[in-house]
């Protein structure tokens, strides 16, 4: 009887058992894509996305760590031009390398959404959102999710990190001067990054001095590096040839999704 009575036990115990939830399979990256930082730890990375400073206002989707991934060959043409960047005192920093799919999901959900105004004084101040597709600053497809895009700027060697930005924080124009604009420890452009203003061409001719200097700069070492320049962001780069040229991936940024592949 007490076989019998242990044996009935188990088998409602195992009825009752809650099931397994089975583990959910995030996208992995192929083996042509690696951390910038494994290829050249030189590169300085200020991975805007993962953090609330953007014309978002929030962490977006996708971004788990503040990781640079790109396609390898994008990756080498970067190290190539920081060799060159290092010997004339500069160095690269990147904002954004390779972008999940769900990050442009994110933006363009965002863009749809007419009452978020929350960081249009610094990033759109000039721009209504209502014309943010129709102007071509937000997209359903991004170079960026085929893993060979890359925005990007140049330090001043030696430079202090830039300070964290807090939410709420007063917000200046994105195209004021220098000194009003979020500090940012990279050289003046003319503008920040994701300006969202055509002050941000590349070749705007109102952009001029130092400001045109910095720009021509980032752009000659880049291009002879291998990279072609998007005319209407000065810090939007595309590695040519792309070896992913029709392909846009969706899997996190993050060191798990380079882990594990064959």
């Amino acid at each position: 009887m007490r076989t019998l009575a242990a044996g009935v036990a188990a088998l409602f115990a195992v009825v009752a058992a809650p099931p397994v939830a089975q583990a959910s399979h995030e996208p992995r990256a192929p083996r042509e894509f690696v951390a910038l930082q494994d290829v050249d730890p030189t590169i300085r990375q200020e991975m805007r996305y993962v953090t609330p400073h953007n014309f978002v206002g929030t962490r977006i989707a996708g971004y788990r760590q503040p990781l640079c991934i790109l396609t390898a060959p994008a990756a080498r043409a970067l190290h190539r031009a920081q060799r060159t960047l290092l010997r004339q005192g500069y160095s690269l920093k990147v904002y954004d390398c390779y972008r999940p799919q769900r990050a442009v999901d994110h933006f363009v959900r965002w863009a749809k959404d007419l009452d978020d105004q929350r960081m249009k004084a610094e990033f759109y101040p000039r721009v209504d959102k209502t014309r943010l597709f129709e102007d071509g600053y937000i997209a359903e497809k991004s170079g960026h999710s085929r893993g060979s895009t890359v925005d990007l700027t140049l330090v001043k060697l030696p430079a202090k990190p830039t300070r964290p930005y807090i939410p709420g924080e007063p917000l200046a124009p994105c195209y004021a001067p220098q000194a009003e604009r979020f500090p940012d420890n990279a050289v003046d452009t003319g503008t920040g990054f994701d300006c969202f203003d055509t002050l941000s061409h590349t070749l705007d001719p109102r952009v001029v001095g130092k400001q045109r200097a910095h720009r021509l700069l980032l752009k000659g070492a880049l291009e002879k590096a291998g990279f072609r320049n998007l005319p209407e962001e000065w810090w939007h780069f595309t590695y040519q040839p792309e070896p992913f040229p029709d392909t846009y991936f969706d899997f996190p940024v993050s060191r798990a999704s380079l882990s594990g592949r064959r």
